[in-house]
């Protein structure tokens, strides 16, 4: 097959090729930060009266026609949560050495797919997990929650997997998703709207859990599930290159792509159609002991987001009628400064006709209220007030892998930040007029990055798009709000699955 052929087949012009090689040679430009965002700038700090007012707000607005969504990244399989299971696997011991492992096969019965896993050693082993263990035959039971001829696990997306055990029966993280849904985005019409993205391979499992699971949450909490799926598009893969930063091809001569990261979910978020979507990672769910205080963040999030919301959508609907003061532009541009955080020190020079456009141009835009965390040392990004490419200084999303850590202050203030991004989104994606922005407008292209890779003992060079919480989301307006280290209960590895935490 020649190239061109291929880049028709992949969705991909040349001239994305050429850019994307160009890339390669050039690098990215890092981000420059201008201050760690706080409680003092750029981070809110909610009381709880007011915090009343906004989860009622949120409450009123879930009554009213417009379409609110969930959004979950659920493509990715849980083979990295597996790890050190897979290092004992490919290891010459016959006993984990690992105290971690050790605990993980001495609790086995703490873990949510303990009887799926039993019942598949008996089938498969002719014993119980008891019996193995007594065995002292670990190495079989690891095999039988990993490989394709037991639970599979191993090549499962996480959303499939079981997290947490309850009277009634366990559940996978994608029915968790589907429970908080039910408890702050049940519309007035009982309806909850979820889309996940999900590889080919995994969508009839997906389908599975639709037409024999959510029917009995949708029973249970009187609400009718309404469920989208969508895949990662090949056109969003980025070419591979080599270390002499040509085209990176296979055994077979083919040009090599490569997945583009989470940012190129920005082309599924941007045809959802949605008013108000929310945003989480999928192994990021609690145990329904922890879930009354995650569903009143949500609320308190979605609240602040159509408060913003509404005085933006005001602000625009008085600049387009034309009736407004200098005192009323002087009060939107306090709005930009001290609600959006946006500064921008030459508009002390804009005439109002100037003034009037660049206020504009900066409240018409996609909306975002993020939920933050205290920093406790997890690794990853968090909110910062960053420089944009206008001169102007705004609030940001941003990873280590953004930032000059070269540069003593640059690295200062990184480390200075007190707060940590645990991905918890509510978005507004339609503007005052009621049109979908088109999101791919408001990413940063100059925010992804260049990662190293090998296939087949070759070299590669990978090359990821702008984050989707990040880059991807660059120049929409952001607001921060503090929330609970309580409402973030990630799953990274098999460690976190345990139920003895609740």
């Amino acid at each position: 097959m020649n190239d061109t052929k291929q880049l028709e087949e992949q969705g991909i012009s040349p001239a994305q090729i050429e850019e994307q090689l160009a890339r390669f040679k050039t690098g990215f430009p890092r981000l420059s930060i201008h201050a760690p965002a706080s409680v003092e700038k750029g981070v809110r700090r909610i009381s709880e009266d007011a915090q009343k007012v906004f989860i009622q707000k949120w409450e009123k607005h879930l009554q009213s026609d417009e379409k609110i969504m969930l959004f979950i990244p659920a493509s990715g399989a849980a083979s990295r949560m597996f790890k050190d299971l897979f290092e004992f696997l490919d290891s010459d011991a016959d006993e984990p050495e690992n105290p971690m492992l050790q605990k993980f096969f001495e609790n086995l019965t703490d873990f949510a797919f303990y009887h799926e896993l039993n019942a598949v050693c008996i089938e498969n082993e002719g014993v119980t997990v008891h019996a193995l263990s007594t065995q002292h035959r670990y190495k079989e039971i690891a095999r039988n929650l990993l490989s394709e001829a037991g639970l599979n696990y191993g090549q499962l997306p996480k959303a499939l997997i079981l997290f947490h055990t309850y009277p009634r029966g366990s559940r996978t993280a994608m029915e968790e998703h589907s429970v908080e849904g039910a408890a702050y985005a049940c519309n007035g019409k009982n309806e909850v709207r979820l889309h996940f993205t999900v590889a080919p391979q995994h969508r009839a499992l997906f389908q599975e859990t639709v037409d024999w699971q959510l029917p009995i949450y949708a029973k249970r909490f009187g609400v009718k599930y309404l469920v989208g799926f969508s895949k990662q598009k090949p056109s969003t893969d980025t070419i591979a290159a080599d270390a002499a930063n040509e085209p990176f091809r296979d055994a077979d001569g083919r040009l090599l792509f490569r997945p583009g990261g989470h940012g190129a979910l920005l082309e599924n978020l941007n045809e959802l159609g949605a008013d108000v979507v929310f945003i989480k990672n999928v192994d990021n769910v609690a145990h329904d002991a922890c879930k009354r205080l995650i569903v009143r963040y949500k609320k308190l999030l979605a609240g602040v987001l159509i408060d913003v919301r509404q005085r933006i959508f005001d602000y625009l609907r008085l600049i387009d009628s034309g009736k407004y003061s200098h005192e009323q532009l002087i009060e939107m541009l306090y709005f930009l400064q001290n609600d959006l955080c946006i500064k921008n020190p030459e508009t002390k020079m804009l005439e109002d006709a100037e003034l009037v456009l660049y206020i504009k141009s900066k409240l018409n835009r996609p909306l975002r209220i993020c939920g933050m965390v205290r920093n406790e040392g997890e690794p990853g990004g968090g909110p910062f007030l960053a420089v944009n490419a206008d001169g102007t200084v705004s609030p940001q999303i941003v990873e280590k892998s953004q930032i000059n850590m070269d540069d003593a202050e640059q690295r200062r203030m990184f480390e200075e930040s007190a707060y940590f991004n645990p991905v918890d989104l509510v978005c507004a994606l339609k503007n005052y007029q009621g049109e979908k922005f088109d999101l791919p407008r408001y990413a940063d292209k100059n925010t992804g990055f260049i990662s190293l890779k090998s296939m087949n003992g070759k070299e590669l060079r990978a090359l990821e798009l702008p984050g989707l919480w990040n880059g991807a989301m660059s120049d929409w307006n952001t607001v921060f709000v503090e929330v609970p280290r309580e409402t973030f209960h990630p799953v990274k590895t098999i460690f976190d699955l345990n139920n003895f935490n609740y």
